[in-house]
Parts: structure tokens; C-alpha cells; sequence
């Protein structure tokens, strides 16, 4: 998506729009419908956002993450794997717009990054905070690297150090 994206970008304005199921209804043929265990948040945008960490830079790049409520429909495949549990999903419906998040600036991603944060701080203390995990604090930290509003200091052991970027970011 990034090279088709250079290329639109330089002369046209771009709107993405990424959902994000937060709830899943299973609907399965003589079968009482059933929630999902799975459930998306809006950090899950760090998923698709670490393969173009740079683009949200772009002044005609926006992104709407929309938070849905989706309805899957499944039907019984003996082809299979176990793993899956035998059924497939033929069919995805919208039930509900739980809400819509825009992208637009590098500075939207600000409020991904916990405000309890030390001067310097690694991924682990970001996910200490207990509302994201390691792994999501690395992409939140990559994408920020990237676009400018986190510079690398130095490493803590086998943790990269960060600091925010500039001095107006240091009051956060």
C-alpha cells in the first residue's frame, strides 16, 4: 500500500478508512447467536501504522479508524482444519458505529502514548501503565520514532530509551 500511496499522495487528497471490530456476534445456522471473545481496540491501527509509520506526515493523508460492532456469519465446513473449529465465515455484517477516531497529524498519536511517563522512558515502562501490552508500546514507539515526536537516547540494557522530541513535547 505504501508505493501506491506515494504516488496518490503527491496530487490528490486521501482518506483511509480502517475498522476495527471492538464486538463480534458469531451467527451460525441452527445455532443461538453468540458474542465473540475477540474484541478489537483502537491501538490495533499500530497493526497496519508500522508498515507506514512515515505517511501520517503527508498533509493530504487522513485516517479514520471506525470502531464497529460487526455480525459474522459462519456456516459448518468439514474441510477444515480442527483448529478452526469446522465453521468458515461466509459473510461480514455492520451492526453498529461504536465511533470514529481521526488521523490526520503526527501529533494525534500523542494520546496512544500513557501521560505518566518519565523523562526518559522505554517500551516496558510504557506498558507498565497496564492499558497496552509490550508489543503494542514497541509499534506506538516505532511509528513515533519515525515521525519525529520520540528520539532515541540511548539503551537501558536491551531497551531502546526514548525521550519526546521536541522541548513543547517535554510538558507532556
Amino acid at each position: 500500500m505504501g508505493p501506491k500511496l506515494d504516488r496518490l499522495l503527491s496530487d490528490h487528497e486521501v482518506l483511509i478508512v480502517h475498522p476495527i471490530a471492538v464486538e463480534s456476534h458469531l451467527v451460525r445456522k441452527g445455532m443461538a447467536d453468540r458474542k465473540s471473545p475477540k474484541k478489537g481496540k483502537l491501538v490495533d491501527i499500530f497493526e497496519q501504522l508500522v508498515s507506514v509509520p512515515t505517511l501520517l506526515d503527508h498533509p493530504n493523508l487522513t485516517i479514520d479508524v471506525v470502531l464497529t460492532v460487526e455480525e459474522k456469519v459462519k456456516v459448518e465446513d468439514p474441510t477444515m482444519r480442527r483448529r478452526r473449529g469446522g465453521w468458515r465465515t461466509v459473510d461480514r455484517r455492520l451492526r453498529e458505529i461504536r465511533g470514529i477516531h481521526r488521523l490526520s497529524a503526527p501529533a494525534d498519536l500523542d494520546d496512544f502514548v500513557p501521560q505518566d511517563l518519565p523523562l526518559v522512558f522505554t517500551t516496558t515502562d510504557m506498558a507498565s501503565s497496564g492499558v497496552i501490552s509490550l508489543e503494542v508500546a514497541q509499534r506506538i514507539a516505532y511509528c513515533m520514532r519515525s515521525l519525529g515526536r520520540f528520539e532515541m537516547v540511548g539503551r537501558s540494557g536491551r531497551s531502546y530509551q526514548y525521550r519526546w522530541a521536541g522541548p513543547e513535547d517535554l510538558a507532556l
